[in-house]
């Protein structure tokens, strides 16, 4: 009986707090479209708008994730000093569900970078009415799985990012899809057949370098082949995330979309959800030139995200918790007290 109840009401309160964002979203949306005409005359002053507007989206979002509904998300990283605030980066991550956004926005919002996030989307997207719009508005690449195509569209984000400066995370997953059981025996199978190792993990894909690779070499360099453009890259760093989720002691299976929305208690209980994203930053001055060498790297930062998704998977199961850094959950801290 308690569960035929709670069904119901769960619904419903999913309903009531899904609705005043999808209004508010629909709002930026049709605010975003208008402003399109306006992209080639002040195309700098579109961006940063949109950005606040994004901004607003994203961080309303976010909070009903992590304070209304109650996700802990524990965030670590490499940077003795906690994520640079401020700081321009290309942003890979290995895709494991629809919910793997508010690990990267968690990492976005304590280095100041939410409303400049410009995620990879799907080209089809853009004639959605008022989605599409705004994202083209906001300058999302818009990209297929044709590289002639993708090429050109690169090409285009890129130059904007670089001739103005623009402050951005430019975010992919770089394995392309999102990882299932099947896909990765479909990719055990595959890579077997060219005599190549298998994906580094059980919980990964391999990942895909050529638009890493030409994401990297157009930004580090600050400069983009068919414009002529030539300055000092403002994007200095690569920043790589590692996703993790637990559902009580079932290890990497993460909730759907509606649960996150509509469970108040999403890492309350036993069986409540654990969310990790570990943040890994790399100068892009450490990183190798030339495509090549960059794909042998993208596959070498895949190997240790295996080893950390084994670490966490035997912490879970010695009934471990998991742990994040004590500077970004200070950081935390402080972000909470300017919000109350």
């Amino acid at each position: 009986m308690p569960t035929t109840v709670t069904a119901p009401v769960r619904a419903l309160r999913g309903v009531a707090v899904l609705s005043p964002w999808l209004a508010h979203l629909l709002a930026v949306d049709l605010l975003l479209s208008l402003m399109l005409p306006l992209k080639p005359l002040a195309p700098t002053v579109v961006y940063n708008v949109s950005s606040i507007l994004a901004n607003s989206v994203w961080s309303w979002i976010q909070r009903i994730f992590t304070r209304l509904n109650r996700a802990d998300i524990v965030l670590s990283t490499n940077c003795p000093a906690g994520l640079p605030r401020g700081e321009s980066a290309v942003v890979i991550a290995n895709h494991v569900a629809w919910s793997d956004f508010y690990m990267i926005q968690e990492a976005a919002r304590h280095a100041g970078m939410l409303g400049r996030c410009r995620w990879f989307a799907k080209r089809s997207l853009r004639w959605v009415p008022f989605l599409g719009w705004g994202l083209w508005a906001m300058g999302m690449p818009l990209v297929s799985r044709s590289w002639a195509t993708d090429r050109a569209e690169l090409e285009r984000v890129f130059r904007g990012i670089v001739s103005n400066r623009w402050p951005v995370w430019l975010i992919s997953y770089s394995e392309g899809t999102r990882f299932t059981p099947a896909r990765h025996a479909a990719a055990v199978s595959y890579r077997a057949a060219g005599n190549k190792p298998p994906p580094p993990s059980p919980y990964l894909l391999v990942p895909r370098p050529r638009g890493f690779a030409a994401t990297v070499t157009a930004l580090r360099r600050g400069s983009v082949e068919s414009s002529g453009i030539a300055a000092n890259s403002h994007v200095r760093a690569v920043l790589d995330v590692t996703i993790a989720y637990a559902h009580g002691s079932k290890f990497m299976q993460a909730p759907p979309f509606w649960e996150t929305i509509a469970n108040g208690n999403l890492s309350r209980g036993p069986s409540g959800y654990r969310f990790y994203a570990h943040v890994n930053r790399w100068d892009m001055d450490q990183l190798p030139e030339g495509e090549e060498a960059l794909a042998e790297w993208l596959e070498e930062r895949w190997k240790d995200k295996g080893k950390r998704l084994e670490e966490l998977k035997t912490m879970l199961d010695r009934g471990e918790e998991w742990v994040g850094d004590e500077n970004v959950d200070a950081a935390a801290a402080v972000d909470r007290k300017k919000d109350e």
